[in-house]
């Protein structure tokens, strides 16, 4: 009987994670199904576009990643009132990533204006490469500010474990994006031909369509009478200051991990063309992959966020629990068809008309390569669980302590040396990301075990919050 109960209740824990997480996993999938798209495009468009494509993308996507983490842990806070039964508070919440918002938005515009030209310079790519570069990147940032609202308005659905509406917004903006995507590119359906450019423009525009649903679902008078969405618009200096301190260390944590694998594809760029462009190609292939592991780390903050709110932190271990064994399913079944049909999953990025020395060229760079990711997706998945965890109780800077030490150490320094002094070849700079994220992972499961975070609340205590 007491078996039967542990497995009931254990089931219910995998239905409540596949509840919260697989409407993220999806709208994440999208978001990276875009992304991918775009890049399969660009890859049919020259080899120059996809070789500028990653970096720029990802030097883009460093800082606006970094205002989106900011903005976006307003969803941990929600969460935690949500558990707590404090409905009130939630308003002011969405209200303090707003105004964080704005100001982002500005520097984040000032960056694509005078940045691009310097930051491309130093990477020491071909002149042809290094202009298309300057190109995405500035229209990128000139944009971020619907990237971060889009990110912050919805927490207000995600911090109180409503993700579909975000799912669903989330499809809308791709509809949008992949057919403006081709037509700006190709220069279709009466568009202009834009390469590069044109990719940019759609993503901006997909940005702006879901930041526009968004807030039309959110600022209604059912939920101002709910919430306060209208009534909190003041500046409360003690929730933003709390937003800062849980949130920046947290966003700095995803932020330097996308610094490591920015500078890794710079340095890798530096071996080779085609060195570089199998490598963008497989690291948009792991994006796409990884996605369903970055979804489950954003649900279970949401989820341990709602379950300390309620002062139940074995009820946030078993979610936990819940998340590993179901993306563990996920991996195998991914690994296995980059280990055994690598060739089904690079043939979207190799057009013929590349040329057919070029193309043999990358692909035979690009098999070994997805071997190593299917080793390392394996540890990035548990990483993210145990990680998600931590993020969602407030323990948000042991992690971003640890990139700082693990990256330089394991990964950029390692490779730099390789490719500067010991000619080393791609796979063997790409074996260093595979040990980054081991020791990264080994890293978070050590704290997580420790089970300090269980302790932990980003909100004011009960005490506090009935003096307010």
């Amino acid at each position: 009987m007491i078996f039967f109960l542990k497995n009931r209740l254990q089931k219910s824990r995998y239905r409540e994670v596949l509840r919260v997480c697989l409407p993220l996993v999806i709208s994440l999938s999208a978001t990276t199904l875009m992304e991918f798209t775009d890049r399969v495009f660009l890859a049919n468009y020259s080899i120059d576009s996809i070789s500028a494509a990653l970096p720029a993308g990802i030097a883009s996507y460093l800082p606006i990643a970094f205002f989106g983490g900011v903005g976006g842990y307003a969803g941990v806070f929600i969460a935690q009132y949500t558990g707590r039964g404090d409905e009130r508070k939630i308003g002011s919440v969405l209200w303090q990533g707003i105004h964080f918002t704005l100001g982002s938005g500005l520097l984040l515009w000032l960056l694509g204006v005078f940045a691009a030209k310097p930051l491309f310079a130093l990477a020491g790519h071909p002149p042809g490469v290094q202009e298309l570069e300057e190109i995405y990147f500035s229209i990128l940032c000139k944009g971020a500010i619907l990237h971060v609202a889009m990110v912050t308005l919805a927490t207000f659905f995600t911090g109180r474990g409503i993700t579909r509406p975000v799912m669903i917004i989330t499809f809308l903006g791709v509809f949008i994006n992949i057919p403006l995507d081709y037509a700006l590119i190709f220069g279709h359906w009466g568009m202009p031909e834009l390469g590069i450019k044109g990719a940019a423009i759609a993503t901006v525009a997909a940005w702006a369509v879901n930041v526009t649903c968004l807030a039309a679902l959110i600022f209604t008078k059912a939920n101002d009478n709910r919430f306060g969405v209208f009534k909190s618009f003041d500046f409360n200096r003690e929730i933003f200051a709390r937003l800062m301190r849980f949130g920046v260390p947290g966003s700095l944590q995803f932020t330097m991990d996308i610094l490591a694998f920015t500078l890794f594809i710079l340095l890798v760029g530096r071996i080779g063309l085609a060195e570089l462009a199998a490598t963008n190609i497989v690291l948009s292939i792991n994006a796409l992959a990884f996605m369903p592991s970055m979804g489950v780390s954003q649900g279970m903050s949401i989820l341990v966020g709602q379950a300390l709110g309620r002062g139940k932190p074995a009820l946030a271990s078993e979610y936990v629990a819940g998340g590993c064994h179901l993306l563990m399913i996920y991996i195998l079944a991914i690994d296995l068809i980059f280990i055994f049909a690598p060739d089904f999953v690079l043939s979207p990025f190799l057009a013929a008309g590349q040329g057919v020395a070029t193309h043999q060229a990358v692909l035979n760079l690009c098999r070994p390569l997805l071997h190593i990711v299917a080793a390392y997706l394996f540890f990035d998945a548990l990483y993210m669980v145990f990680s998600g965890a931590l993020r969602g109780a407030g323990d948000t800077r042991f992690m971003m302590l640890a990139i700082a030490v693990v990256s330089p150490i394991c990964l950029i320094l390692p490779v730099y040396i390789g490719v500067e002094y010991l000619q080393i070849r791609v796979e063997t700079a790409w074996l260093g990301v595979l040990c980054f994220v081991t020791v990264l992972f080994l890293l978070s499961a050590w704290r997580f075990r420790r089970g300090t975070w269980k302790k932990m609340l980003v909100i004011e205590d009960e005490t506090q919050a009935r003096s307010l």
